[in-house]
């Protein structure tokens, strides 16, 4: 039965897939690694299997405090729009009414980002991809994923917001860490673009950033005074959304605007932003208990959900 405490209560998520891709090698991205002959021998049954626990995983995120899974939620590490349907059609999510907004990014792997959404709760208005301009080292430009903005109304609320999945850390934290403050910069760049057409606005700033609350990227966007980082006290030595060589970081993050702190009648406000890492989750043996339960750890498959927890934030309507 629907807990009455729960019936205006509404979670927004973001979830890192880890490598969600299908099983066919498309010549135009760098996704070899994941087809039946190469290198993590990804095949049908392993996909069937990764789209079934991450589907669970989706169905519970935010359980007790909301009556409803997540009514938007914010993805990574998608190969394509063919494995979010299939994502969508699992048991687990068919009787949700979800859908979708996804674009291919030139990102080298072919990986993307998209926005899943209850309809019953969220009308998309508009939606574009916002490209991300940046060099590497070598002068050379960057083909990283696109920022996704999607415009719309929250049980009728209109709310702005950015899917994200920033450059990695792969060549070093501090010699990428440019590519990352210029995202940040570009996403304020388009809200100053939307500022100039309405003041008033709710903002939605989810993703992978590859940085944590106190990184400089991070500190940009706190730095313009439009947002909330209700994640910042989340991140602490013994927990986070990953961990990568004993270390917890929380790269996964809902950032809010501060437009999100008021109780008037027709908004959401915020209540509280949580890490999803229930024990079915995590890693339950061996001294990586407690991270993460992964799909492969370099080659050798583990047949988990992803390396990344999601994260996630519970808002209140105010009827």
């Amino acid at each position: 039965m629907d807990n009455e405490k729960f019936s205006n209560r509404f979670t927004l998520a973001f979830y890192n897939l880890e490598n969600y891709f299908d099983t066919t090698n498309d010549e135009h991205v760098l996704d070899d690694d994941f087809t039946p002959k190469g290198f993590k021998k990804w095949n049908d049954k392993k996909f069937y299997k990764k789209s079934h626990k991450l589907a669970k995983a989706i169905a519970h995120i935010g359980e007790g405090e909301s009556n409803l899974p997540p009514v938007l939620l914010g993805i990574a590490e998608v190969e394509n729009d063919g494995v979010i349907k299939k994502l969508l059609d699992t048991d687990e999510l068919e009787d949700i009414n979800y859908d979708y907004v996804h674009f291919d990014s030139p990102d080298e792997r072919g990986i993307d980002t998209a926005l899943i959404y209850h309809r019953d709760y969220f009308n998309v208005l508009e939606a574009e991809t916002i490209p991300l301009i940046i060099n590497s080292q070598n002068g050379n430009r960057d083909f990283t994923r696109d920022i996704l903005y999607v415009k719309g109304e929250l049980n009728g609320e209109e709310i702005h917001v950015f899917v994200n999945h920033w450059p990695s850390r792969r060549d070093g934290a501090d010699q990428t860490a440019y590519k990352r403050i210029e995202a940040a910069k570009t996403i304020l760049k388009k809200i100053s673009s939307i500022q100039n057409e309405q003041n008033h606005l709710n903002l939605i700033v989810m993703g992978d950033f590859n940085d944590d609350p106190n990184s400089e990227s991070i500190k940009t966007l706190m730095a313009s005074g439009l947002f909330i980082n209700p994640m910042e006290k989340l991140l602490s030595p013994h927990s986070g959304s990953a961990n990568y060589k004993g270390e917890w970081s929380l790269f996964d993050q809902v950032i809010l605007s501060h437009s999100f702190l008021n109780f008037e009648q027709g908004t959401h406000s915020f209540k509280k932003a949580k890490i999803f890492a229930p024990d079915f989750l995590k890693e339950w043996k061996g001294k990586y208990k407690g991270n993460p339960f992964r799909t492969y750890a370099g080659k050798k498959y583990i047949g988990g959900y992803s390396d990344h927890f999601p994260v996630y934030v519970v808002l209140k309507w105010n009827s």
